[in-house]
């Protein structure tokens, strides 16, 4: 039992079953005290009836005055068996050798036999059968139980169901939706953690939008001295070794490419969804970003819908990284259509990736160790791939080739 408020219930109708048996269990133990209370009810039995040699017609008397007083039907018997009175119906058979005191519930009704002081039997029966006193006992407390269990039921489900929405705005926030809030409902101390959660959950939210900021700003305030560094290089003239002067281009592209990169990075992160939607031929975004590396794309056409310039990023990002660390071989790209999706897929022939890697490069700032020694890649490249695709409803994978090399698979649905 998983849930809270059936736990909290299931308490509650454990509590009342022990109590309504405890009950049970008392009176069936005060019950066994009954022959105590047949010698005390046989005592005072006997001081109100007449004496054992009193002619019967005064035997008679006192037993109609007891009939109509206790409406019981009554019946007195000497020691040896033989019936001195009788008042109301009559009594079942009597045998003295067989009989002993107590009750038993017969025929007619429960039947009460006493054993008077002076050796007389006194056998007496209700008139009108009444259910036992235990029955209407239990019933009662089973009633009880009963009524509480349907008045605790929506006290508990409704502490359960504040709880259930407490839990679904903490899944909220850890699945990345800041601005998740849960609503803050009575005085205890469910209401002040779902205040303290919301309290949090702002905090966070403030941090988050804080660090965007910072960052978006920093890099494209990065930009204006970048472009001065560019020009100085382009100005520096024939007597710096062409070398250097191809180095600093180096590094200056790619600190270029690395803003460009954190400043999608942060727009990506301030939008949840995409901003705007379009039919993109997959082919044909593909050839054309394959073109600026003199490579040809094969495949069909398949048409998706999307942001027509992330894809193109998504595109550029692998055909980079096919670049930058597939080797010497030949980088092949491709798209098809598969049970209506659209399949992209970029090989290269290089080292490929150990699997316990496969899906770790697709994590931000991670690069392997090999990459990280040359200073080669930034590692936002793959993360922002696979963020891409997964806001197109698509997936993102690394996959070993035939041969060698690594080949990236995106799988996208197809308009």
């Amino acid at each position: 039992m998983r849930r809270l408020y059936l736990q909290f219930y299931a308490a509650v109708l454990l509590v009342l079953a022990v109590f309504v048996g405890a009950a049970a269990v008392a009176w069936k133990l005060a019950e066994d005290q009954t022959p105590q209370y047949l010698d005390v009810a046989a005592e005072l039995t006997g001081a109100l009836l007449p004496e054992a040699d009193a002619p019967p017609a005064e035997s008679q008397r006192a037993l109609d005055a007891l009939h109509r007083k206790l409406r019981f039907d009554l019946a007195l018997y000497r020691p040896d068996g033989t019936q001195i009175a009788m008042a109301g119906r009559p009594p079942p058979r009597f045998d003295p050798r067989r009989a002993r005191e107590g009750w038993r519930r017969g025929a007619g009704g429960p039947t009460f036999t006493l054993q008077l002081p002076d050796g007389r039997w006194l056998v007496a029966r209700e008139v009108r059968e009444r259910p036992s006193p235990i029955l209407w006992i239990v019933g009662g407390l089973a009633l009880l139980a009963l009524a509480i269990a349907v008045g605790a039921y929506p006290v508990v489900r409704r502490l359960g169901r504040r709880l259930e929405r407490l839990k679904d705005g903490v899944e909220q926030l850890g699945g990345g939706d800041l601005g998740a809030r849960v609503r803050v409902e009575g005085r205890d101390e469910v209401a002040a953690l779902a205040a303290s959660f919301n309290r949090s959950a702002q905090r966070i939210e403030e941090l988050i939008a804080a660090h965007r900021l910072l960052l978006a700003n920093c890099s494209h305030e990065l930009r204006t001295p970048l472009a001065r560094i560019s020009m100085a290089t382009s100005m520096l003239g024939e007597q710096t070794d062409a070398k250097t002067r191809e180095a600093l281009k180096r590094d200056i592209g790619e600190l270029d490419r690395l803003i460009e990169e954190i400043l999608l990075a942060s727009r990506l992160e301030a939008v949840p969804g995409l901003e705007r939607r379009e039919p993109v031929d997959l082919l044909a975004l593909a050839a054309e970003e394959a073109a600026y590396y003199d490579i040809e794309a094969d495949g069909e056409p398949v048409t998706v819908e999307g942001d027509r310039a992330l894809l193109r990023r998504l595109v550029r990002n692998l055909l980079e990284n096919a670049q930058r660390y597939g080797g010497e071989g030949p980088i092949e790209i491709s798209v098809m259509p598969h049970g209506g999706r659209a399949v992209l897929e970029v090989r290269d022939h290089g080292p490929g990736v150990p699997p316990e890697e496969r899906e770790r490069i697709f994590e931000p700032f991670y690069r392997r160790a090999a990459t990280a020694e040359s200073g080669r890649g930034s590692g936002l490249g793959l993360a922002l791939v696979r963020d891409i695709a997964g806001r197109h409803g698509g997936t993102a994978v690394c996959l070993a080739a035939e041969r060698s090399g690594s080949r990236f698979r995106i799988d996208l649905p197809a308009a």
